[in-house]
């Protein structure tokens, strides 16, 4: 029976990109080894990863959904029809005339699966890219076997049932006559070996569970949900297979003062009424450091004043981004008597200071207003 992936991470099917971020980043983040030691949380930390990666990848994505199981090599798997678990017409004539047996014994060794796992990271470490250590709980090779599964000294052997071939054939007598099916020996599983000894360490599977720090050199420049692959950091597969590759994503952690919009970073300043209408200079702090960002007389609140090559460099291209300083401009709330008075006068001088006159032009117009409606 195909896993739930969407009940894994606790949605319905059907669920949007970002709710399934969303979920996984919530369940990893309670479940990860590093924060929860307990192994029942280990065991659901690899499972929701599982689910995660099954719903992320578009074309295992499309087998869930058709009800399969994109790790399952069986038949509605990611190996369904014209895959590795049914050949399609070749396959059913196989079946009907015993040339099934023919495929022979499949391999105990297998290619292990990708592994993924999620690292936090702060803006600055994303802009210029950073060297980190990550704790992987993945399985390894045993080195007590080398994979082979058997315990020192001892061999695997060929299977008694099916004498080495890997399948068992069965005849049946029917309308269509005589039916020859053929199918997996149940003994030694389709290898058509047996380990009479299996290895005490692995149990015969030739790998073993094993926690190990890696560490993940991140390029300057990484946005957030990011992937960083590790070729043969994965899952080691059974009888010591190849592992698979390990891809790091990469969660950027929210900075106080800076937002990020691709390579542009983004932050806020305010200013006093009077430094927006005299103009200044502003001490700002940056991800390089300390600079001077001349603020002209009459900046208006809502301006965007640009420091070039203050964002984070691009990935595919020479450069760097735009720091982008969004400006709002203060206007006092409190004002004493000596203040009250100064931008009285200043108001006056810009001809800016007219209450009566005002009011007598607002006061004639809605009396205007008034005798219409009125019919005077």
């Amino acid at each position: 029976m195909a896993t739930d992936y969407y009940g894994v991470l606790g949605l319905a099917q059907g669920a949007s990109d970002t709710d399934i971020k969303r979920s996984y980043r919530r369940l990893a983040r309670d479940l990860h080894p590093d924060v929860n030691p307990d192994p029942e949380a280990k065991e659901r930390f690899q499972e929701v990863t599982r689910a995660y990666e099954a719903l992320t990848d578009p074309e295992k994505r499309r087998i869930v959904d058709l009800g399969g199981d994109p790790f399952d090599s069986g038949p509605g798997g990611a190996g369904g029809f014209g895959g590795a678990g049914f050949g399609g017409l070749g396959d059913i004539m196989d079946a009907f005339f015993g040339g099934a047996a023919a495929r022979g014994p499949r391999s105990r060794t297998r290619a292990g699966r990708d592994a993924l796992i999620p690292v936090e990271l702060e803006l600055d470490e994303t802009v210029f890219g950073t060297q980190k250590d990550i704790t992987v709980d993945t399985a390894v090779l045993c080195d007590t076997c080398t994979g082979a599964g058997t315990a020192p000294g001892t061999h695997a052997t060929t299977c008694a049932t099916c004498s080495g071939r890997g399948e068992v054939q069965s005849v049946q007598r029917g309308f269509l006559g005589q039916v020859v099916s053929s199918r997996i020996c149940p003994t030694c599983s389709g290898t058509g070996q047996v380990i009479p000894e299996p290895c005490p360490k692995c149990a015969g599977d030739g790998r073993v569970r094993s926690r190990r720090t890696i560490s993940v050199k991140v390029p300057a420049g990484v946005e957030d949900g990011m992937r960083i692959r590790l070729t043969g950091h994965g899952e080691v597969g059974p009888g010591g297979g190849p592992a698979g590759d390990l891809y790091v994503e990469v969660h950027e952690r929210p900075h106080p003062v800076f937002t990020r919009e691709g390579e542009d970073l983004h932050c806020r300043v305010t200013l006093p009424m009077t430094s927006a209408a005299l103009g200044t200079t502003l001490n700002l702090k940056t991800l390089d450091g300390e600079e001077d960002l001349d603020i002209r007389p009459g900046t208006q609140s809502g301006s965007v004043l640009t420091l070039r090559a203050h964002g984070a460099p691009r990935l595919r291209a020479t450069g760097r981004g735009n720091l982008l300083v969004h400006v709002e401009v203060q206007t006092p709330t409190k004002l004493d008597a000596e203040q009250e008075k100064l931008l009285r006068e200043l108001a006056a001088l810009r001809g800016e200071d007219q209450p009566e006159s005002n009011r007598e032009a607002q006061g004639g117009l809605f009396s205007r207003v008034r005798d219409a409606f009125n019919g005077r």
